[in-house]
């Protein structure tokens, strides 16, 4: 499997790194997007843009509108803070978010975890597919359903 190497964040580490990522890309990291994306960091699994809005809602004491997170939830995922779960209609935080690359998820059927793993030669394939059908700025989506060890177990 082709693979690179990138450097997983957590904790206080990880919130530092994606407010760079996102000043650097030309935006503001507001109070609004570093509670979205802290939610979005604390959940285990992928989860979607209303099940969000209601923790940030517990965090700030207040209603939040889930279209404010989806635009948030958006430029996360443009700017590579997030990933979005296209199937689940879910969103994963980035914890390597300095790091460009198409990511291969695994998503659990049975309780709805999700893992990802790098494989250059896999999404490099498909990328290469897609522009000799003529398109260009390809970038692969690939997502695996099964189950987990757990869930299999």
């Amino acid at each position: 499997m082709a693979t690179h190497a990138h450097h997983e964040h957590s904790g206080d580490k990880l919130i530092e790194e994606a407010a760079s990522v996102l000043t650097e890309a030309g935006e503001q990291w507001t109070a609004m997007r570093e509670d979205v994306f802290r939610v979005l960091a604390d959940q285990p699994r992928p989860a979607s843009a209303y099940d969000i809005a209601e923790d940030v809602g517990k965090v700030r004491g207040k209603r939040v509108a889930a279209n404010s997170v989806y635009r948030i939830l958006d430029l996360f995922v443009r700017t590579n803070l997030a990933n979005r779960i296209e199937s689940a209609n879910a969103y994963l935080v980035n914890t390597h978010p300095g790091c460009r690359h198409d990511c291969v998820f695994v998503i659990c059927d049975d309780c709805g975890q999700a893992d990802h793993f790098d494989d250059d030669k896999v999404t490099n394939t498909l990328r290469d597919a897609g522009k000799a059908h003529g398109y260009s700025n390809v970038r692969p989506v690939v997502e695996l359903r099964g189950l987990c060890r757990d869930c299999a177990g």
